[in-house]
């Protein structure tokens, strides 16, 4: 990487106001650390426990069993599609859920999708084997996202590339910014590349969009010594897995590793 922090021209002009209205988040921008660009896709608050993320109770087989993915018939969506469920918490309060039980995760033709979203909602696009692809719905059926290495402004169907998605405000548990600053956030950065960009996927670019948080970009967060977050992670038929991190680019990191390999899945098969 050489020189890196010589390197980095958007401190200077794209750090554009990320830290809560209310003045919890005075120290967003955090000048002198070297961020590093990898692009893993090839394709285009109140306190809570650990019950209020659903994971509270002991899991049985029954409450394992994942759908057969249905069409709702109207043409526009509503596939359930089976996919790893997760929790994350930190310091025991939770901070992502991707849970059945208690969120819509069926995903929505792009058609559809365009006539909901709203500018400053996340959008996450799925596909089968691929991390879920997510983008900032900017106007007009615009959206913002990291794609191949290059923060670019596309028309939602462009994006979709024949996937489905959901809107996926709630997948984080952080209070969200003003729609019209995560709109600019994302626009601010419309045409970086490489290593210009300071976010390791196209899911931590678009969470920092929303919620302004320096721990979505990558090595904007010191790894602590111990493991600061917890990921539980749902398995068809054998419970709750349990994995631990230094920081929240590796846990989300790995899980989109996970969304990505199917392992897991294979597992929970035995």
């Amino acid at each position: 990487m050489g020189n890196q922090l010589d390197r980095i021209t958007h401190l200077n002009y794209s750090e554009l106001p990320t830290g809560d209205p209310s003045g919890l988040e005075k120290d967003e921008l955090r000048v002198g650390v070297a961020y590093f660009f990898s692009d893993e896709e090839e394709e285009a608050g109140d306190e809570r426990t650990p019950s209020d993320c659903g994971f509270g109770k002991e899991l049985s087989p029954a409450d394992e069993e994942e759908p057969e993915p249905e069409e709702d018939g109207n043409g526009g969506g509503g596939f359930s599609l089976s996919e790893v469920e997760y929790s994350a918490f930190r310091a025991q309060e939770c901070i992502f859920s991707k849970l059945r039980e208690n969120q819509d995760l069926d995903v929505y033709a792009a058609s559809t999708l365009l006539g909901v979203c709203k500018p400053g909602d996340l959008l996450e696009l799925v596909a089968a084997a691929q991390p879920p692809h997510w983008a900032v719905c900017e106007r007009d059926g615009r959206v913002i996202h990291l794609h191949k290495g290059e923060i670019r402004r596309d028309g939602l169907l462009e994006a979709c590339n024949g996937r489905r998605g959901r809107i996926a405000n709630s997948r984080y548990r952080y209070r969200p910014l003003p729609a019209d600053l995560v709109v600019q956030n994302a626009a601010g950065h419309v045409g970086l590349r490489s290593d210009e960009i300071c976010w390791s996927d196209s899911e931590s670019f678009a969470a920092w969009c929303r919620f302004g948080k320096r721990e979505f970009k990558a090595g904007g967060e010191a790894h602590s010594a111990e493991q600061q977050y917890v990921l539980k992670v749902r398995l068809a038929g054998r419970g709750v897995h349990t994995l631990g991190f230094r920081s929240l680019e590796d846990m989300i990191r790995e899980r989109r590793r996970m969304d990505a390999s199917g392992i897991l899945r294979e597992l929970s098969k035995d």
